[in-house]
């Protein structure tokens, strides 16, 4: 079991077919396209809650590196798997790493790291210096800081698209916290 993948879960529900959605229909957070490329041929409608954790898991988990993050926190390793479930991981990928590269005080504490979207040994090292210097409080300004960049890009995809109009207040209530 895995109580972040269980809590998106429980966050998502169920079966969605919205118009004005871009991912189609919709089912515990994983789109048709996302269900297919895992092999599955069914009606999205019957896609099963233990079917969803499977791909959740693979897909905005392990493969992003998400897991090896919640060795270190796991209020910053729910933030970022819950934005990815929503936008994809390549973005909170690098928001993570555009604010480690912020938040190390001109490269007194640690050098920047790349921000390539990829989870590898000096993100995770950058992380680990983060949290050692400012502890429970860097923790926490970490999650706000993840949580500004998630609105920022909810606001700046619906002025990009007005059909993102439908969704941007829920978005706001439910995933920026």
């Amino acid at each position: 079991m895995n109580p972040i993948i269980d809590g998106i879960l429980a966050m998502e529900g169920g079966y969605s077919l919205n118009p004005k959605d871009k991912g189609g229909a919709t089912n515990w957070g994983i789109t048709e396209a996302t269900a297919r490329a895992h092999g599955y041929t069914g009606e999205m409608i019957n896609l099963t809650r233990t079917e969803a954790f499977s791909i959740l898991e693979e897909d905005y988990w392990i493969k992003p590196g998400f897991e090896q993050i919640s060795t270190l926190s796991w209020p910053i390793s729910f933030e970022l798997c819950d934005a990815a479930v929503n936008i994809g991981p390549h973005y909170p990928c690098v928001w993570l790493q555009r604010w480690l590269n912020a938040l190390n005080r001109e490269e007194r504490s640690y050098q920047d790291i790349k921000t390539d979207g990829k989870i590898g040994p000096r993100t995770l090292a950058a992380l680990k210096y983060f949290l050692t210097l400012r502890g429970k409080q860097g923790e926490e300004v970490l999650v706000k800081a993840l949580n500004c960049s998630q609105g920022a890009y909810y606001l700046d995809i619906t002025e990009k698209n007005r059909q993102n109009e439908e969704f941007i207040f829920g978005w706001m209530k439910a995933r920026v916290k």
